[in-house]
């Protein structure tokens, strides 16, 4: 079959590899149909490679037909059109019975000490072929994969692989439930706080505002769904113009910070649309690519050095642009919460520990557990389309065109928000 292959620093390319097969009892092969271009893989193309082997099949956003299945997957039957979610997880473990599906205890990798393994992500999550290719073999098929229906375009469900899970989780760990919630003795405002008599036993956080750093596949979509469900001003920081006019289009109020002198009018501009506290909420959907001189130049570095240097100095030294990170810590109000859905590849720098306990902020991240959101996400796929998936992709290129196409995205060129390949 075709497939997309890592083959070193910024260099990819479609080669021919042996087809995959069904292995294990729970595996399923599943026939690709679209696959989609994520930020994360950017940070295989530029920055990881002392974790990966020229040759791994890269891709984690992949759907398709079922072509075959092993004798324990009982639920899926060739024909079946599905989701292949990102994170490979069995359903049974006490991680996953909890919704930490990415935390499997049957997929971790314990070697690594890292969580559950990943399609097309490197050593460190197993190092399991992926999706940008015609095939894919699918581990704990039993579980894994999401049946959708057979008449509607592949890009009605593929984001159901990564992007609207990740988001979805990147917007409930910012404390978006949907709305206020308020006693009928008391009342909620954009502070979070309850007063009245019921204050001490009901009060329920509120986000009135969240601010959401890049405006990428998933900081778009993370601005979708908290408009849909409800948050009054959701603002979007982002330099790439196109990348603002998608989410203003929409509702977003943006803010262009090349267009500010520095940090503290960044801060500004988002205190005078919060009531000058800040916002209740901060979604940091930059990770390591945030733009930073210092930090390109030691990533840079990184990748001149042998694998084994290399791989001890991404986990044990600061080589991450924590620019966003730091952003998020000013631009929150005190008592409000981060909620990180930006990669971050190695040891971070020091964080403000003490700026941040003064000021109770709650911070919460990680890899989405897909299955633990889809039944919330699944209604919102249906005609009405309120998130706007159809037509989410900038582009659709065909398998062959991924190596043009990933310099695109990672040059920001040709207005690339989200690209998907079709085999």
């Amino acid at each position: 079959m075709r497939a997309l292959t890592w083959q070193g620093k910024r260099k990819v390319s479609v080669e021919t590899v042996p087809d995959p097969k069904i292995e294990e009892p729970t595996d399923a092969v599943v026939r690709i149909t679209a696959s989609g271009l994520c930020g994360s893989d950017l940070h295989l193309y530029e920055v990881m490679g002392p974790f990966l082997d020229p040759g791994d099949v890269l891709g984690h956003e992949p759907m398709g037909v079922v072509e075959e299945v092993g004798p324990d997957v009982t639920h899926l039957r060739p024909g079946d059109r599905v989701v292949v979610p990102f994170n490979i997880s069995c359903g049974r473990c006490p991680m996953c019975r909890s919704g930490l599906q990415s935390q499997c205890e049957t997929t971790q990798n314990r070697d690594t000490g890292f969580g559950a393994s990943l399609f097309g992500y490197t050593k460190l999550y197993g190092q399991v072929p992926g999706g940008q290719a015609e095939y894919l073999r699918v581990p704990q098929a039993h579980y894994g994969p999401i049946k959708v229906p057979d008449d509607v375009p592949d890009e009605r469900y593929l984001y159901l692989s990564d992007v609207l899970p990740t988001a979805w989780q990147a917007v409930r760990y910012a404390g978006v439930t949907g709305g206020p919630s308020a006693s009928s003795t008391g009342t909620t405002g954009t502070t979070g706080t309850t007063t009245g008599s019921a204050a001490a036993s009901s009060w329920t956080p509120v986000v009135d505002s969240l601010v959401v750093l890049g405006l990428g596949p998933i900081g778009d979509m993370c601005t979708r769904i908290a408009r849909h469900l409800g948050v009054s001003t959701v603002i979007g920081i982002d330099p790439v113009p196109e990348r603002r006019a998608r989410a203003q289009a929409r509702g977003t109020t943006v803010i262009d910070p090349t267009s500010l002198d520095d940090s503290s009018d960044l801060v500004g501009a988002v205190r005078d649309l919060t009531a000058g506290r800040g916002a209740d909420a901060v979604i940091d959907a930059v990770g390591m690519e945030a733009h930073g001189s210092a930090a390109k130049a030691a990533h840079t570095f990184v990748g001149f050095l042998p694998d084994a240097v290399a791989e001890k100095m991404m986990r044990t030294m600061g080589v991450d642009r924590l620019t966003a990170l730091h952003s998020a810590v000013d631009l929150v109000r005190r008592g409000g919460t981060i909620s990180l859905s930006g990669v971050y590849g190695g040891a971070a720098d020091p964080m403000p520990m003490l700026y941040m306990f003064d000021r109770q902020l709650q911070l919460r991240m990680g890899q989405a557990n897909v299955h633990r959101w889809v039944p919330e996400i699944l209604p919102l796929l249906g005609d009405d389309d309120p998130l706007g998936v159809e037509g989410f992709a900038t582009h659709h290129v065909p398998l062959d065109d991924a190596p043009a196409a990933y310099e695109t995205f990672q040059k920001k060129q040709d207005g690339a928000v989200k690209i998907v390949f079709h085999s």
